[in-house]
């Protein structure tokens, strides 16, 4: 059977930054069943425990480490491998984290991205760039319509300000050195990926819904909650990754007619509070109860701001690229809890022959719902 997304990373090299991290082990796993050559680039997996190293993701890829910020190392790496596909995650991508120390989310998410981009411009040949930043790039201004592409970069704490920031910088290197109409001369192509809150197993990132939850159910304690009533695009990993991996290959058939951003995001109604969403997970797990800490110390009233609702609108991915999301919220839950059942009630657990299942499950719905990803490639 044809590989999805028109068989685009099969031997291709494939530079990843940010490989360590949650969507980054992920990312990799697929990219490398899909025959891809991976070479990670990323700072040491953040958490213990972590999914890079529960799912044996270094294996068959080359792992290095090393600091987006620094510009000499990154470039270096880069101009070694010369990729043919760049996938950029590497991020500071906690909100919370943003406010205890706002030199390193901008060092990281701004300059960052501004070395990555920097690097690709140095590479004599040709290279696709999907630029992954987040849903909380928008200027928020809890309104009730979902965001699209065409909105405002902002956002009121330096996390949020930092990723608008990185796709104002991204944007100004498409127009400056990469203009899609004159590709045939420079050979570089960028797009920029805007994805929700994203579960799925081995995420164990701090001030993060599921990972919060599966900590106070091992502990045997309630599950604490500091903005029940808040609103978020929540979407299972496989989703976005889906999004990140067509649009790198259509932008590798056709650099010249894809455009800049692009939202990939849930349907409009599994947009729901976290409320709804705790309580859905706590009844597929079986357990656990969890507790509202808005009004106490440590709660959502002992920092500063944390947006109230955000949706993303999805039309144009839909339209222009074929891909709509898959999984319902249940779905999506029901693929979170089997990873971290397995993780924490198995011995014999296979951490990556789960998550390469859980993508087979995906890419097989794919193809049953004649999503454009999933079908056989179009003969020229």
């Amino acid at each position: 059977m044809q590989q999805p997304f028109g068989g685009m990373y099969q031997g291709k090299t494939i530079f990843v930054t940010g490989h360590t991290g949650f969507k980054g082990a992920w990312l990799t796993l697929w990219l490398k069943s899909l025959g891809g050559k991976v070479v990670g680039f990323s700072l040491d997996p953040p958490t213990q425990p972590n999914l890079y190293e529960a799912a044996h993701v270094a294996e068959g890829i080359e792992d290095l480490r090393g600091d987006v910020r620094d510009f000499a190392a990154l470039s270096a790496a880069v101009e070694r491998c010369q990729p043919e596909f760049v996938f950029h995650l590497a991020a500071q991508a906690i909100v919370r984290q943003s406010y205890a120390d706002p030199l390193e989310t901008y060092g990281t998410n701004l300059m960052g991205t501004v070395h990555v981009l920097e690097a690709v411009q140095r590479l004599p040949d040709r290279c696709f760039v999907v630029n992954i930043t987040s849903d909380k790039c928008y200027d928020n201004r809890e309104w009730a319509y979902a965001y699209r592409e065409n909105d405002a970069m902002g956002g009121q704490s330096p996390y949020n300000s930092s990723k608008g920031c990185a796709e104002l910088a991204a944007w100004a290197y498409r127009q400056s050195f990469f203009p899609p109409e004159r590709f045939a001369e420079h050979g570089k192509a960028l797009v920029s990926a805007r994805a929700g809150n994203v579960i799925g197993g081995g995420d164990w990132a701090v001030d993060r819904l599921v990972p919060d939850c599966m900590r106070s159910i091992a502990k045997r304690q309630p599950v604490p909650i500091r903005n029940p009533d808040s609103v978020r695009p929540w979407q299972h990993v496989l989703e976005p990754l889906s999004g990140y991996l067509w649009l790198g290959a259509r932008l590798c058939q056709d650099p010249a007619a894809i455009d800049y951003g692009w939202n990939f995001g849930p349907r409009a109604w599994e947009s729901l509070s976290v409320r709804e969403v705790v309580e859905r997970l706590l009844t597929a797990m079986g357990q656990g109860k969890w507790q509202d800490i808005s009004s106490v110390q440590g709660g959502a009233g002992d920092f500063r701001h944390e947006d109230r609702a955000l949706r993303l609108d999805c039309t144009k991915a839909a339209t222009r690229l074929g891909w709509q999301p898959l999984w319902t919220i249940d779905e999506m839950l029901a693929a979170t809890v089997e990873w971290y059942r397995g993780f924490y009630n198995k011995s014999d657990f296979d951490a990556r022959g789960c998550c390469l299942d859980q993508i087979r499950r995906y890419v097989d719905l794919a193809r049953e719902s004649h999503v454009a990803w999933a079908l056989p490639a179009k003969a020229p």
